[in-house]
């Protein structure tokens, strides 16, 4: 069976999104007892068809399940042909929707796998990680093709569908990590909340994840899926009183990736839309109608469709230092600064590793929160109120904060409510960052710095006044590599506001 060229084809709107449906593929003669009774045999069917280049961000494949279907399978391969210097080669991401239909939003969601994988299946008691298990329903099933790039001559690929029959079996009950840990009682606690598993283009399994978040002396972890909810239940057994793990999923759309953090156990959250759709409010509601975190990943890097572009109105945090840090991270916590003078509805920022594989490091960076406790609801709302400070390790820790007036003291995200003349004094205590600097920096820029003992460890104080400083947060950073440019950060706070 072939598609033939896209082009011959005409678009579907969906929603806000742009999106094409292709021919589909029937087995409506797979119905029925095969001559000499039993159940039907297996059937397989394979298309192919080439998208050009412009193509919508998403091509739907339709397959006619009949009834009596134990599996669906599914496998996939498209020409990666060498293009020009400078020009985008093919890349074709894959998923699939039930006969629950396609509408954005909608219930037909079952699964999701990128570019990372070339096949899965799903039936009622098991699936390929970042799929879905449960029931193959009679009806209309759309594969979901997404090309990502597409070379000059178009993306030729092959899609191969297999169809099992025979009884279906029960689906389990899905185990959810608990929503609260034994903890410290109120204390600051230290978590990653962006992390990938083989649930979608990771490579370690969630318990090599729960074992190196322990090594890396972490106390949460959310796991931040792309595009799938499948990983929620795969964390039986691996959570503990000295471990909280929240769910959530990392939203890719083509204008920027959003960190849904510790959403309702199984809410899967749509990304089929960019900017111009304006529906990213809608879907960021979707966040908070779950109980989650709105957090704007690496708004700055510079991978195709990862440039942060539907504004900061709906964040609830952003995430400024991404993974080791880099280039990309200095003009985010720069873009982040820029956004601290007023102090009214300013965002928090966090940091998170964003591990996939080694040998990228869990913990590298990870948000240290003031909790009331280790629970769901107390790190969302530490995390919410701009209470925490980001590390390159736990190896080191920072305690900062401003007092003045009549005894007045205000922490990591709080005001110190004084008037404009008030003297008041910024200390910051540092352990773990030897051959470091530390400095304070302000609505003006940085202006005190000193260099920490050799050690790693010390205290340094500066004086000012809310007249003179809107606010301060604090930086500790590594010596400098390329001249005229600053160090990496090992340290980085939220701010503390000045003034009344």
């Amino acid at each position: 069976m072939t598609t033939g060229e896209m082009g011959r084809r005409g678009l579907l709107v969906t929603g806000a999104a742009t999106a094409l449906t292709l021919g589909s593929v029937s087995f409506a003669d797979a119905e029925g007892t095969p001559a000499g009774g039993g159940t039907p045999e297996d059937r397989t069917e394979t298309v192919h068809g080439t998208l050009p280049p412009g193509a919508p961000d998403y091509v739907y494949l339709p397959v006619d399940v009949p009834p009596g279907v134990r599996e669906l399978a599914v496998a996939y391969t498209y020409e990666k042909p060498p293009v020009p210097a400078g020009t985008q080669g093919n890349a074709l991401d894959i998923g699939i929707f039930d006969e629950r239909g396609t509408a954005l939003g909608g219930d037909g969601f079952r699964g999701w796998s990128g570019g990372a994988r070339s096949e899965f299946f799903i039936r009622a008691d098991e699936a390929t990680p970042g799929y879905v298990r449960g029931p193959v329903g009679a009806g209309r099933w759309h594969i979901a093709l997404g090309p990502y790039t597409t070379a000059p001559d178009g993306l030729p690929y092959t899609v191969t569908v297999t169809l099992k029959f025979g009884a279906t079996p029960a689906t389990p009950e899905p185990v959810y990590p608990p929503e609260r840990a034994r903890g410290r009682g109120r204390a600051w606690y230290r978590g990653d909340c962006h992390i990938h598993s083989v649930h979608s283009d990771g490579k370690r399994t969630p318990a090599e994840i729960a074992a190196l978040a322990r090594a890396a002396g972490l106390d949460f972890i959310n796991t931040s899926e792309h595009n799938t909810s499948s990983g929620h239940s795969a964390w039986d057994g691996l959570w503990g009183d000295d471990l909280l793990i929240l769910t959530g999923e990392e939203i890719t759309t083509r204008n920027g990736h959003v960190v849904g953090i510790a959403t309702d156990h199984g809410t899967w959250v749509d990304w089929r839309y960019r900017a111009r759709d304006n529906r990213f409010g809608h879907y960021a509601r979707e966040i908070h109608r779950a109980g989650g975190l709105v957090v704007p990943a690496h708004p700055h890097a510079t991978c195709i469709g990862c440039n942060w572009k539907f504004g900061f109105a709906d964040a609830d945090a952003v995430e400024v230092w991404n993974g080791p840090y880099t280039v990309d991270d200095e003009v985010s916590v720069a873009d982040w600064d820029n956004t601290l003078v007023s102090g009214k509805g300013w965002t928090p920022a966090m940091g998170n590793s964003d591990a996939h594989r080694d040998p990228d490091r869990i913990g590298t960076p990870q948000t240290v929160v003031l909790a009331d406790d280790l629970s769901r609801e107390s790190i969302l709302a530490g995390i919410r109120a701009g209470h925490s400070y980001i590390t390159e390790s736990s190896a080191v820790s920072l305690g900062f904060g401003v007092s003045g007036g009549r005894a007045q003291h205000a922490g990591i995200g709080e005001r110190l409510r004084v008037d404009a003349d008030t003297p008041v004094t910024v200390r910051l205590e540092v352990a773990g960052a030897p051959g470091c600097t530390a400095q304070f920096v302000t609505d003006q820029g940085t202006l005190y710095t000193s260099a920490l003992p050799g050690s790693g460890s010390g205290v340094m104080e500066w004086r000012t006044t809310p007249a003179y400083a809107a606010y301060v947060r604090a930086e500790v950073r590594h010596a400098p590599t390329v001249a005229g440019l600053p160090g990496a950060l090992a340290a980085l706070t939220n701010p503390v506001f000045l003034g009344r």
